[in-house]
């Protein structure tokens, strides 16, 4: 009966028809029917769809029990459960038809929509509770200004650092860059004035006291224990002379420098060849005349003669305004009459100018330029 129901049946090539492998659908099955008002077919009647091998899938409602206990057989079944009526179906499929035109419509407005009801969504969410607040704020809570006390000495170390840096910069530049800067100059005199005596045709010192001006070089001083070698210039000027690292001839006229306006001898006159040099800083030529004994030469290079002068004795402390210790016949020196001396002056204590260091010494040896260096100066 089944079969002939089958090939009454027209096979149409419509929506409902039958899949490969399965048999074609019972009149009054699928959505149209449903539409029309009609119904599933019966529990046991033909044309319900097969699965492959010829084996017919039974109706969900009437053989749900049969389904899940043989799901190997109906390997196509829909899970067991009542088949919806097709009336519900429809109704189903409206439904979700309906939402999805919502939705686009809700899509095609754009996102001010959607993000009006997100404010309002968030609007609408309940408020952290105070202590959340404070856990989540700490980290950015405003700090506390400083009181007036705390500016007062922030302010201050600042200063104090800054006073500290300036005061270092000073030193450095007082203990290291004026002597490199000294040196140099003096070594740059040194050389012009063994160059201007090379190129003489005859060599022999002035007589005259007014030969020399005012800062100008005229002869070399050396001291061989303390391996000193710097120019000597007319004058004590400091400004023009000391600080830039030559040793001056007190010389007059009166200067700060000189107070007394002394003019003392050349090392080619009878007197006091007197001089002053800086003890720290700018070149330092007399830094460590402290250290010279009795029995101890300098020596002064001139255009045409080497005067050498032993050491014999020493004023370690005396006020500046002691011009005694310049005069033709040094007073504390020891000398009593009329002769060649050298006298060597500097400041005392070091880095301080409250004192001076005084060095006395006697011309001993003579020798003319052209005959060579004299011994005090060949062991160099």
């Amino acid at each position: 009966m089944a079969d002939d129901e089958a090939a009454a049946r027209p096979a149409t090539g419509g929506r409902h028809a039958a899949p490969e492998g399965f048999g074609p659908p019972p009149a009054g099955y699928g959505p149209q029917a449903a539409g029309a008002g009609g119904t599933a077919p019966a529990a046991g009647q033909g044309g319900w769809p097969t699965v492959a091998g010829g084996a017919a899938m039974p109706a969900a409602g009437a053989h749900a029990a049969q389904l899940q206990e043989e799901p190997d057989r109906y390997p196509m079944a829909v899970p067991a459960g009542p088949a919806p009526a097709a009336g519900a179906e429809a109704e189903a499929g409206r439904a979700r038809g309906g939402s999805h035109r919502a939705d686009g419509r809700r899509a095609a407005g754009g996102g001010g929509g959607g993000g009006g009801r997100r404010r309002a969504a968030r609007s609408a969410s309940p408020a952290p509770s105070p202590g959340g607040a404070r856990r989540g704020g700490r980290g950015r809570r405003a700090k506390p200004k400083p009181s007036a006390g705390i500016l007062a000495a922030r302010t201050a170390g600042e200063l104090f650092m800054t006073f500290g840096v300036v005061l270092l910069l000073f030193v450095a530049y007082q203990m290291w860059w004026t002597n490199i800067r000294a040196h140099a100059q003096a070594g740059h005199d040194v050389n012009s004035l063994e160059k201007s005596w090379n190129g003489q045709k005859t060599q022999k010192d002035p007589r005259d006291p007014g030969a020399f001006k005012p800062g100008q070089g005229f002869a070399i001083i050396y001291i061989p224990k303390l391996d000193v070698k710097a120019p000597i210039a007319q004058g004590v000027d400091k400004e023009t002379i000391l600080n830039k690292g030559m040793v001056g001839h007190y010389s007059g006229p009166e200067s700060p420098d000189n107070p007394s306006g002394l003019q003392s001898a050349m090392p080619w006159q009878t007197g006091n060849f007197a001089l002053a040099g800086h003890r720290n800083t700018h070149g330092e030529p007399f830094r460590y005349i402290n250290k010279l004994a009795k029995g101890d030469q300098v020596v002064v290079e001139t255009a045409a003669t080497y005067y050498v002068y032993t050491v014999t004795s020493t004023l370690p402390v005396t006020p500046p305004t002691n011009i005694g210790a310049i005069k033709p016949i040094p007073v504390g020196s020891g000398f009593t009459k009329p002769g060649h001396y050298i006298t060597l002056t500097t400041c005392t204590p070091e880095f301080t100018s409250l004192n001076r260091l005084i060095v006395w010494g006697d011309l001993t040896q003579t020798r003319p330029r052209k005959d060579g260096k004299p011994d005090a100066l060949m062991h160099g």
